[in-house]
């Protein structure tokens, strides 16, 4: 730092020598020699360093998004969002979404809160439309029922469990081999492991295994077959059966879950006839776990509890890939009309009109330029997607009339001016689409 600092001090004091020579007017060829010593010295202080640089970089873990990016974002959030509140949701301020408060007192019905989370999965998959989409369900003890009647040791259930949940993306083969070869599970307990986590159905599935020499037998197994049964009762109730699967393989890694568990992944059509659509992966996933707020409760209470996560992230990378296949355009702002005029000087006639529509929560919008054409308001609503322009020209003053022009079909009618607000309001009353 030191010599560095003497290096400035040496650069600085040339220059001023440099300046008062050509204040004295000397000789082109003694400034010529001393300005080629001050760029001796800068060459050694380096290019601009001394100065501070800015560079604006992007945190890491984190990313922008452009007008378009969040314009699909808050249409996702405001499908997901309104879904929940439509099942009776409050928001908290970590922010995440949380279920009405069920009362546990007397009769307390587990399952319902559990086909609720399902039903809930179900509508917001169904209205991003984002694709086909299957929701898998199993129970945590059936599990461990299972890997008991198995002969799983117990100290093995956690990391065998972990292998089972890797089969929606690799072979059977591939899991035995890990439990097997890495995990130290003898060949004969895999080999029953697969008999199990290799079927999936309906509540026939259930009802099967409810018959299960081994399984019915296992008390823990047998607690969530019961009710997994009573779930596909009321998912039946709730018209979303035929998207609920029965999957023996679904193991969720994590350990706080206590019963039921469910993911969602999106399916990609077979690519021959006969063969079972494909999972492309999970959008969705959640399950119950009524021993995590205990964990955290000084007497220790048994709080009985559901969740769901929405991967909103993997949504959005679907819904802006969607969009660029189709080449779909994206509204990135939500004006429902422009205030417009037909000839010049009529700025103060805009602003009036624009103000009283914002007082009257109508979101519009008007172009700055003082005396805009009509042709390139136009073609402003079009590039935008606005959907009227509400046009101000000398003869629709002296009428007390505005032009109400629809952008997509161009018609055009007189509207009051006391009536434009109503007007507006009826024909931009249908809610946006995800697109």
């Amino acid at each position: 730092m030191a010599d560095r600092a003497a290096l400035e001090d040496l650069v600085r004091v040339q220059g001023e020598r440099v300046r008062g020579l050509k204040q004295q007017k000397a000789s082109a060829e003694q400034i010529e020699e001393e300005v080629a010593k001050l760029l001796k010295l800068k060459a050694q202080l380096g290019p601009d360093e001394g100065k501070p640089k800015f560079v604006l970089k992007t945190p890491k873990g984190t990313r922008d998004y452009s007008p378009r990016q969040m314009a699909v974002r808050e249409k996702v959030f405001d499908v997901i969002i309104s879904c929940f509140k439509r099942h009776g949701a409050e928001v908290i301020d970590t922010p995440v979404f949380e279920l009405k408060d069920f009362d546990i007192a007397g009769q307390f019905d587990p399952m319902i809160p559990d086909a609720e989370c399902l039903k809930i999965m179900c509508e917001i998959l169904s209205s991003l439309q984002i694709g086909d989409f299957l929701v898998k369900v199993n129970d945590r003890r059936i599990l461990d029922g299972m890997f008991a009647v198995c002969g799983v040791p117990d100290s093995k259930f956690r990391t065998i469990c972990s292998s089972v949940d890797k089969l929606d993306k690799v072979s059977w083969e591939e899991v035995k081999n890990e439990m097997v070869g890495e995990k130290g599970l003898a060949p004969e307990v895999a080999d029953r492991i697969g008999d199990y986590v290799q079927q999936h159905g309906g509540v026939s599935l259930v009802e099967q295994l409810l018959q299960d020499p081994k399984l019915s037998q296992n008390k823990q197994a047998l607690e969530g077959l019961g009710d997994l049964k009573l779930l596909f009762e009321y998912l039946t109730l709730f018209g979303i059966a035929d998207k609920i699967s029965f999957d023996l393989s679904l193991a969720r890694g994590l350990d706080y879950y206590t019963g039921v568990i469910y993911e969602a992944v999106l399916l990609q059509p077979p690519t021959r006839a006969g063969e079972e659509p494909l999972g492309v992966g999970s959008v969705a996933a959640g399950g119950r776990y009524d021993g995590l707020v205990g964990m955290f409760d000084p007497k220790g209470r048994k709080v009985p509890c559901v969740g769901l996560s929405i991967g909103v992230e993997r949504i959005f990378s679907i819904v802006e890939q969607r969009l660029e296949a189709l080449e779909e355009k994206v509204r990135t702002t939500e004006t429902q009309v422009l205030v417009a005029s037909a000839q010049k000087k009529l700025l103060e006639e805009r602003l009036k009109l624009v103000s009283e529509l914002w007082d009257a929560g109508i979101k519009a919008e008007l172009l700055y330029k003082k005396n805009p054409k009509l042709l390139n308001q136009l073609q402003y609503c079009e590039e935008t997607g606005i959907p009227l322009v509400a046009i101000i020209g000398e003869q629709e003053l002296k009428d007390g009339v505005i032009k109400l022009r629809s952008v997509a079909s161009r018609e055009e009618v007189d509207v009051r001016r006391e009536d434009l607000v109503d007007e507006i309001k009826r024909r931009t009353s249908q809610p946006l689409c995800i697109c």
